[in-house]
């Protein structure tokens, strides 16, 4: 249904109440308009502050909350087999976000992206890089790789927010072990830098190799 509509009906008004400076819903609000089940989002940082921070921000919005102190708890998490990213357990199909630090022990969260990205099963999930660090390069990286966005710490409500603009649908693993997908959101696909200079990475040719496997401990 038309959100226009919606607006209108709500607040009582007709078409000639409204403001001149009436805008269409943000992403946001559209995603809002057809909630679905709790999402899942699954946050990683080393840091134990920090975890305790998004969770809490994340739990007030609503969102189920799965938090890992490391990248290869995540990848185990997601069911990643140790060394194999073609194939993953059926769990990982209810994880409908991910937030993860960049600067961690063993493995980055760039390094983790990276791999959930060259993951068949998992390359749709959205991926939202967190970092204290506002660097250019750094950013640019991230982006070119598939983050949705990248948050400078410390993150905000505001942050937290924005996320149901990148929440994918939930999919569901048949019995025979292929997935079977309900497909990325199209609600949203602007890709952001939540710094406070507003930096907005464009396309560049740098790159990292990706990992050839990863052995979950």
């Amino acid at each position: 249904q038309d959100m226009r509509k919606i607006l209108i009906n709500f607040f009582s008004l007709d078409s000639h109440s409204l403001p001149t400076s009436y805008k269409e819903p943000t992403c946001q609000e559209t995603y809002a308009a057809i909630s679905t089940p709790e999402a899942h989002v699954l946050a990683v940082d080393d840091s134990n502050i920090d975890r305790k921070i998004i969770e809490g921000l994340l739990k007030t919005s609503l969102y189920k909350v799965t938090t890992v102190d490391s990248a290869l708890r995540a990848l185990e998490v997601l069911g990643v087999s140790a060394g194999c990213t073609t194939s993953v357990k059926p769990n990982a199909f209810q994880v409908n976000l991910i937030i993860t630090d960049y600067c961690m022990p063993g493995m980055t969260g760039y390094d983790l992206l990276k791999t959930i990205k060259a993951t068949t099963a998992l390359h749709e999930i959205p991926v939202v890089i967190m970092s204290s660090e506002n660097i250019p390069k750094r950013i640019k990286s991230c982006l070119n790789e598939g983050a949705e966005e990248f948050i400078i710490k410390p993150v905000k409500m505001s942050d937290v927010k924005r996320l149901q603009c990148h929440i994918r649908p939930f999919t569901r693993a048949p019995c025979s072990g292929s997935i079977e997908s309900l497909g990325p959101s199209s609600i949203c696909s602007n890709r952001k830098v939540g710094s406070p200079d507003g930096l907005q990475a464009k396309p560049s040719p740098e790159s990292q190799s990706c990992l050839n496997g990863v052995v979950v401990a």
